[in-house]
């Protein structure tokens, strides 16, 4: 037994075999202490996420490049073997290859990046991280109205990037154009109706203005793009039953909600001001007057 030990250890397979163990848990080590002692000074959570995720591909790149170093000599007599295995493992793991290579293009490609508001695969949500195989979502709607987190972390196969389409709410341009409609009685003072609307639109939007203009510029200036308006625009249409005002605004995407309702309680308060000049409308509904009726009545 002792000379079979003996043997063992002076192979040159089991010195291979020790320098790797040795280097692989060297590499991981040294990148521990780097990621408890010096990323823990990272106070952004953004950078604190994008340099961890770099020490991570870091390390399993030494580690291949490691694997490949040791075992080099050996690798011209497997490569027929590796050849055949290889097909039969491609077929079996197509979908997780697909993945792979969604993933390549998410982070080569630009798709998305982690903190972008998407939809992917029918998910909407916010992108926590992306991995190898799958994206991590922070879901928001189903249940819950408006852009807000309803709790559920879903997981999704990078492969729906080539099988579906990508909505990115937060990629070179952040901002949504978004409308509310405000319905006004017949007999209304329509022009002070308007300006109320717009004066509210200017109020609780004025900062995102500037701030988007130059945003569509920026996309202009990358992609072929027409002009468009960043700027609160009310528009008028009379149906059967009152005048209805649509304003249309751009918004930050994640302000939809919170936009929303300072713009109704801006435009009502201003409104209710006006006492009988401007009134909201609401269906109604006319009940005729039966006509009168003679009633005979015959008895046998």
């Amino acid at each position: 037994m002792t000379e079979y030990i003996k043997e063992l250890t002076n192979s040159p397979f089991a010195n291979t075999l020790g320098l790797i163990v040795l280097g692989i848990v060297s590499i991981w080590v040294i990148l521990f202490i780097v990621q408890r002692f010096l990323f823990s000074k990272i106070t952004s959570n953004d950078s604190h996420y994008k340099a961890k995720k770099t020490s991570v591909f870091v390390g399993y790149f030494l580690t291949f490049i490691l694997l490949i170093v040791a075992f080099q000599d050996k690798l011209s007599g497997l490569s027929v073997a590796i050849g055949v295995a290889g097909a039969g493992i491609a077929f079996a793991l197509q979908e997780v290859i697909v993945s792979f290579a969604g993933w390549l293009a998410i982070i080569f490609g630009g798709f998305y990046k982690p903190g972008d508001r998407v939809e992917l695969g029918g998910i909407k949500g916010d992108v926590m991280d992306i991995g190898l195989i799958r994206t991590t979502i922070m879901e928001t709607g189903q249940w819950v109205d408006g852009d807000l987190y309803n709790g559920r972390i879903v997981l999704v196969a990078n492969s729906f990037v080539f099988k579906e389409p990508v909505f990115n709410y937060s990629g070179d341009f952040p901002f949504l154009w978004d409308e509310i409609k405000i319905p006004v009685q017949y007999g209304s003072d329509y022009a002070e109706a308007k300006q109320i609307i717009e004066t509210a639109a200017k109020s609780v939007t004025s900062d995102i203005g500037q701030r988007s203009e130059k945003k569509w510029k920026d996309l202009q200036n990358k992609y072929r793009l027409e002009e468009a308006s960043t700027e609160p625009m009310v528009s008028i249409v009379a149906n059967d039953n009152w005048v209805e005002f649509t304003l249309r605004y751009v918004v930050n995407y994640k302000k939809r909600r919170l936009t929303k309702t300072d713009l109704f309680t801006e435009i009502l308060k201003n409104i209710e001001a006006t006492g009988t000049r401007v009134k909201f409308a609401s269906a109604t509904f006319e009940v005729s007057e039966l006509p009168n009726l003679n009633v005979n009545i015959v008895k046998d």
